[in-house]
């Protein structure tokens, strides 16, 4: 329980808050694993979502656009792995057309109700065939198993699904938010990350939602950081539909407060499972600083400790060379004289007041032997802080990704 106990986080998948439902399938995209599933809705819903920066956007990312640019409501999404559907042309465009078009039937819904994503190998084309006969076998049910097989249908190099979910109280009303995730390589967002999905029964309209989730993307998702590299198809979108009938939430709600904190849990939630599964990944690193002038360069600092390949490498050999990490402090554009830094491994006190302490090598490198390391620093320079989210880098992160084709 936090936030005076109007705040708990239970057991659930994105079919736990009322009205949603879910599928996930096996079509073919993948040798054996499931690879197309879908989140439905028993009545449009509002909608907030944020999407990939990278100057080459997969052809479901404009389709998807279009449908919420209609009048911000979805019913249904559909995410297939296997195929990004990314630098594809025309013919991929029309794919993204088409793939919309059969599951909006499929529901009986307008074209403009539905929303697409795509995940897996950029430059390939779908298998319209597979993609027709796989939407046929989607069944929606609202049980926690629909809810963890739409998880596993979007996985691609992750190793496990990801789920989180939170209740919430509004106005004495019982409201829920869930989430899945899918991101394992290329993960380095800006403006949103990989795949994520998150359902809440709230009454809230869509711009309202939208600055929600811009807002709290900046603290979460983007912050986070496996090898550095933006995908093509990134998404995170948000479905309201309302079923928790409660006065709607704005700023000024008395609880909104505590609605905000409910979906930044989830969505750091699902941020830091992003993180601890990257590709071949073994450890968490979570980069705390503290003692900023601002927070916008508490973050920028964070997130480019938690990037660096000297950091996370020293992590994986559980070296503690703080060097790496006043190094990594050093370019990420902090400007100014610093004299009075702290930093901290596991607890360990390496450098203070800038200058290095003595500490016992055998001590640190057992609190490096931790599956979550965390790596604190203090400028003294001001009250922000920010923290960012990474993994360690290992030979497997190449072996992954040399072969990813085949």
């Amino acid at each position: 329980m936090t936030k005076e106990k109007k705040i708990k986080k239970i057991n659930g998948t994105i079919t736990t808050p009322k009205g949603f439902f879910a599928s996930g399938v096996h079509a073919g995209f993948r040798y054996k694993r499931m690879d197309l599933g879908v989140i439905y809705s028993d009545k449009p819903s509002s909608v907030a979502a944020v999407y990939t920066q990278n100057l080459f956007p997969a052809a479901p990312i404009s389709i998807t656009k279009q449908s919420i640019a209609y009048n911000n409501t979805l019913q249904a999404v559909l995410v297939n792995s296997g195929c990004a559907n990314a630098c594809t042309g025309k013919k991929g465009e029309d794919d993204a057309y088409q793939m919309r078009l059969w599951c909006a039937e499929h529901f009986d819904l307008p074209e403009h109700l539905v929303g697409i994503a795509s995940t897996g190998v950029i430059g390939e084309f779908l298998s319209m065939e597979k993609m027709n006969n796989g939407i046929k076998k989607l069944s929606i049910g609202n049980q926690t198993e629909d809810g963890e097989n739409f998880g596993n249908a979007i996985l691609t190099t992750d190793t496990v699904s990801k789920h989180t979910c939170y209740e919430v109280l509004v106005n004495g009303k019982t409201v829920t938010i869930a989430g899945t995730a899918k991101g394992s390589g290329m993960i380095h967002p800006n403006m949103a990350t990989m795949l994520g999905f998150i359902t809440t029964d709230a009454t809230i309209n869509s711009e309202v939602l939208q600055s929600l989730l811009k807002k709290v993307t900046d603290k979460t998702f983007n912050q986070i950081t496996v090898d550095g590299d933006t995908s093509t198809n990134d998404m995170v979108l948000v479905l309201a539909n309302g079923a928790t009938q409660h006065a709607p939430l704005t700023e000024d709600h008395s609880d909104w407060e505590n609605f905000e904190a409910a979906f930044q849990l989830v969505c750091e939630d699902l941020a830091k499972k992003i993180a601890r599964d990257g590709e071949g990944a073994t450890k968490l690193i979570e980069v705390n600083v503290n003692g900023a002038s601002n927070t916008k360069m508490a973050n920028i600092i964070a997130k480019t400790i938690v990037g660096s390949n000297l950091v996370k490498t020293a992590v994986y050999g559980e070296d503690a060379n703080w060097g790496r990490i006043i190094g990594a402090i050093g370019y990420s554009g902090l400007k100014g004289e610093y004299n009075q830094i702290d930093i901290s491994i596991n607890g360990v006190t390496v450098l203070y007041n800038s200058k290095p302490v003595a500490f016992n090598e055998a001590e640190a490198k057992a609190a490096l032997q931790s599956e979550i390391v965390y790596i604190d620093v203090h400028l003294h320079d001001g009250n922000a802080s920010g923290t960012a989210w990474g993994c360690d880098l290992t030979y497997d992160y190449v072996k992954i990704n040399a072969s990813y084709r085949t």
